[in-house]
């Protein structure tokens, strides 16, 4: 029996997925079932889908269509189902990234872009199945993540902070009173959405939209149990099986959560990787600098499409070559694609 159904709509097709501890995942697919290359993207803890809408946008527009892109929502967030909380794991994602790939990819090279926690679960999954890493899974990109020692630098210090715990425990013991609390998820999100920004930068106020919108749509109980999974979180000797592929490290130089030296410490092991810093991005970098985080995938494409091997160092991109604005809204016509940046409601309407 199969574990996929098909929806076609203005979006790009949309799929359910379904996990074999029965979880529904909630697929997007732009361009051509029939391309040469699938890229499939993995977003970030209290995101969905919708936050890699303006660097999609700046794919679409490049690739029209010869590229096949896959987005998905993790268990509990967006679109997909919810789920025990004893699965809220980067484990679990691992294994839900597998199921993913089986079922709408099931042959052809594969590229995986992981944004933060998204890029956590590509490692994971790399440790869970190696034999597919350069045979199926021939280039990776890790934006704004780690490996491990999240709690140690950055933001992520906090994790262990007592007022995390206390939050983490009240969520354990009464899951289902603190599931329907909006106003503590908006809360949280909130001190996440500043925490994006660096100090006195300006934010463009479209991603404050976007994560108004995700703090209406993701259940406390998700954000509690994944901020477990990430303060046990350690897969630094999974790096060991990227070692041979094409990949990319890129990250925004005041990344407050996800600091640049996590970036520098991955790529100091992946010999095949290119290390790029967005001078002045934060941990929105996909968001905030579009244009610039899609030159940079287009560029590991053209890697691994001409056998280039790629090098180690910051590579800093240089503004000057590239649109000044965070998303190109020229045509498109590449097929069904959502030519519209979604607003607050199309973004609380999905979830």
């Amino acid at each position: 029996m199969s574990n996929i159904s098909v929806a076609h709509g203005d979006g790009g097709r949309r799929l359910t997925v379904w996990t074999d501890d029965g979880v529904p995942l909630a697929v997007r697919d732009f361009g051509s079932p029939d391309a040469a290359t699938t890229v499939v993207f993995v977003h970030g803890h209290c995101l969905r889908t919708e936050s890699w809408w303006a660097l999609r946008r700046q794919l679409v527009r490049f690739w029209r269509g010869d590229v096949r892109m896959v987005f998905y929502d993790h268990r509990g967030h967006g679109a997909s189902g919810e789920a025990p909380a004893a699965t809220y794991t980067i484990d679990q994602l691992g294994r839900d990234l597998g199921t993913v790939l089986n079922a709408v990819a099931p042959h052809g090279p594969i590229i995986l872009v992981g944004h933060s926690m998204g890029g956590m679960a590509t490692l994971s999954y790399a440790r869970q199945t190696p034999s597919v890493i350069g045979s199926r899974v021939v280039g990776m990109a890790l934006i704004s993540t780690a490996s491990c020692d999240l709690g140690e630098v950055g933001l992520g210090r906090h994790l262990r902070s007592p007022a995390v715990s206390l939050f983490r425990t009240a969520v354990r013991r009464a899951p289902r009173m603190m599931h329907g609390s909006k106003r503590l998820g908006r809360a949280v999100c909130a001190a996440l959405a500043r925490a994006v920004g660096a100090r006195d930068r300006v934010i463009d106020p479209r991603l404050s939209v976007l994560v108004a919108a995700m703090a209406n749509t993701t259940s406390v109980v998700t954000m509690s149990s994944f901020l477990e999974s990430l303060l046990g979180f350690d897969e630094r000797h999974s790096l060991a099986a990227l070692a041979d592929i094409p990949s990319l490290i890129l990250c925004g130089s005041v990344d407050m959560l996800t600091p640049f030296e996590h970036s520098a410490a991955m790529a100091s092991m992946l010999p095949a990787s290119e290390l790029v810093s967005v001078d002045g991005a934060g941990h929105s970098v996909i968001f905030e600098r579009a244009t610039e985080v899609a030159l940079a995938i287009i560029g590991l494409i053209d890697r691994i499409t001409h056998g280039d091997a790629g090098v180690i160092g910051p590579v800093p991109v240089d503004p000057g070559s590239v649109d000044a604005g965070p998303v190109d809204s020229g045509p498109v016509d590449s097929g069904p694609v959502d030519s519209e940046e979604p607003d607050s409601r199309d973004l609380m309407a999905v979830g």
